[in-house]
């Protein structure tokens, strides 16, 4: 496989196991390109082409050196020196999990199908569209003086294919979690733990003192309506969310990760917060990913955080 056919798969992917579902994902591609055939030749330019197949703006390949992919190291996080660490151990490609280059400067963007997302658990679309838009602009804000080409630069220096798959194994991880939810269907918050602990990456994790963890509540309380709001979208919504969360009947939220004005606005509307852990859900997601490589007979290695779990029939 060359290293676009592997970005290919990831997009197909990604929109296959979107919460949303394929047909709304499809239709906000057909509204960016109806945008697009109206702007001018010079807008077009300047527009990036990607979008029109692209729904996640935080998935890209970065460097591309045309030749064959044979074995990949991936990770979570990939700085230079992970690069560099790389090509010390001859894999002619790297994958990263969070954003790099084009990526990290378009990541803000994904953080828009939240808004949907939450309106699929009960919270108005009008409120919720209009709460995640600023939240967006916040983490442009956030983003925008990075230097967001340094592992880029690194990779074409060393001619090592590069690409960061994001939000595309986030949705993976999401939809897998959704499936074992509902196979299980916890009535308290213990139940929802019993239920992961059945998952290799977390089973891992608990042994690294990073396994799931209650930020709000109690095991014994009842989880009532369960809310996977916070594994796939980018990263952390607005705070100002939880109200209207409560107010749309949700009583246990899943996510990865927390800060802690968060977990007191959870906590200030009786929200039970879960928290699966960070390294171990983007490894649940970004494992099924590499498994379709492997399947293709490309070697795999994991490093920088992933908890590598292959499964793939031997």
């Amino acid at each position: 496989m060359t290293i676009r056919e592997i970005y290919e798969l990831a997009i197909k992917l990604g929109i296959e196991s979107d919460l949303r579902g394929s047909e709304k994902v499809y239709k906000d591609l057909d509204r960016v390109k109806i945008k697009y055939n109206k702007l001018s030749e010079e807008e077009k330019k300047e527009f990036d082409q990607e979008r029109l197949t692209n729904p996640y703006s935080d998935s890209r390949v970065l460097y591309d050196n045309g030749k064959p992919v044979k074995k990949v190291l991936s990770g979570i996080d990939v700085d230079p020196q992970e690069i560099i660490l790389a090509k010390m151990l001859g894999y002619d490609t790297v994958i990263a999990h969070h954003p790099e280059g084009a990526g990290m400067a378009g990541f803000s963007d994904v953080i828009h199908m939240q808004s949907e997302i939450l309106a699929q658990y009960g919270v108005p679309i009008n409120i919720a569209e209009a709460i995640t838009k600023e939240r967006v602009l916040e983490v442009a804000r956030g983003f925008s003086p990075r230097n967001h080409y340094r592992a880029v630069d690194a990779a074409k220096l060393l001619d090592i294919n590069f690409m960061c798959v994001h939000t595309p194994c986030d949705n993976l991880a999401v939809i897998y979690l959704d499936k074992l939810i509902e196979k299980n269907k916890p009535e308290t918050i213990g139940e929802i733990i019993d239920a992961l602990k059945t998952v290799p990456e977390y089973q891992e994790a608990i042994l690294r003192k990073d396994g799931p963890k209650i930020f709000v509540g109690a095991e014994e309380n009842h989880a009532g309506k369960i809310a996977l709001t916070g594994i796939t979208g980018g990263t952390s919504n607005s705070k100002d969310l939880y109200e209207k969360m409560a107010h749309a009947g949700i009583g246990t939220i899943i996510d990865m990760h927390m800060s802690e004005d968060h977990k007191k606005e959870a906590q200030k509307y009786h929200i039970n917060v879960l928290i699966a852990g960070h390294m171990s859900s983007d490894s649940l997601g970004i494992n099924q990913f590499l498994d379709k490589l492997e399947e293709d007979g490309i070697e795999i290695a994991p490093f920088s955080g992933l908890i590598r779990v292959s499964r793939v029939q031997k």
